[in-house]
């Protein structure tokens, strides 16, 4: 297992990519602990892991809150030993944020993806990296959709703190890779598992006039395999850069795109 005996903790954990992560983590034996806001679905994916014969745990944590996600990761040190791996997998309602020209879009409503991917991913990742380099080793992951390198219309700010995530952990490796920690972004395209995906391109559908399904079959065929990224895709990919077999990967984006950014 390539995983067996490390210690994840996943924000965002009762969403598709985060539990879908969660459980892959768990598969290759480690030990996951599911944060976020909304216990329900936190305890859904939990009992999935374990029924699977996982190890999994659940915590009410925001992710903004620095002092909430330092204190639930001192308990998760005390308890477990280690801080291994931190995933974060957040994410935010493109309702009044996408699908919507600059020229129309309010300021505030332009700022907020930008100032909230951005705090969220410093507090996570600063806070584990306090555990991370006193035992110098871990690895800090997050996930970006390819709008925070391919130039698209009517995203939004939303692109812009996507890039700017990107930015925070090539930013973070050149500080603490020196220390044993690692950061790694996995870049995707939009995922059709995902309800957030089937809303987004429902919101671009209504602002050009087309379908949602249409817009969908289009940038599955603007990638070199015509197909857009799978979430099991995504969740084995953070598998292997998680792993020790991926221990020189840091400050890097791992482009997950099937061709549709080609770097």
């Amino acid at each position: 297992m390539l995983l067996e005996n490390k210690n994840v903790v996943v924000y965002g954990a009762g969403g598709a990519i985060g539990s879908a992560v969660a459980r892959a983590f768990a598969q290759e034996g480690a030990r996951v602990f599911l944060t976020g806001r909304t216990p329900d679905v936190m305890e859904t994916a939990a009992k999935e892991i374990t029924a699977a014969g996982g190890a999994a745990e659940t915590a009410v944590v925001d992710a903004a809150d620095e002092k909430a996600v330092a204190d639930h990761l001192a308990a998760v040190v005390a308890d477990a030993g280690t801080l291994d791996v931190s995933f974060n997998a957040i994410g935010i309602s493109p309702r009044g944020l996408q699908g919507i020209p600059f020229t129309d879009l309010p300021i505030e409503n332009f700022l907020h993806p930008i100032t909230t991917y951005t705090r969220a991913h410093f507090v996570t990742a600063k806070s584990a990296a306090r555990h991370m380099i006193a035992q110098r080793s871990g690895v800090i992951m997050m996930n970006t959709p390819e709008p925070a390198r391919l130039p698209l219309p009517l995203v939004g700010g939303m692109s812009v703190g996507w890039a700017a995530m990107e930015g925070l952990s090539r930013a973070l490796s050149a500080e603490w890779a020196q220390h044993g920690v690692r950061t790694i972004c996995l870049r995707t395209t939009g995922i059709p598992e995902t309800p957030t995906i089937h809303t987004v391109f429902g919101l671009h559908a209504d602002a050009l006039g087309t379908t949602k399904d249409q817009l969908l079959e289009m940038e599955g065929a603007m990638t070199h395999r015509k197909r857009l990224t799978a979430l099991d895709e995504l969740a084995q990919a953070a598998v292997l850069l998680a792993s020790d077999r991926a221990s020189a990967m840091t400050g890097t984006v791992a482009n997950l795109t099937g061709g549709l950014v080609v770097d």
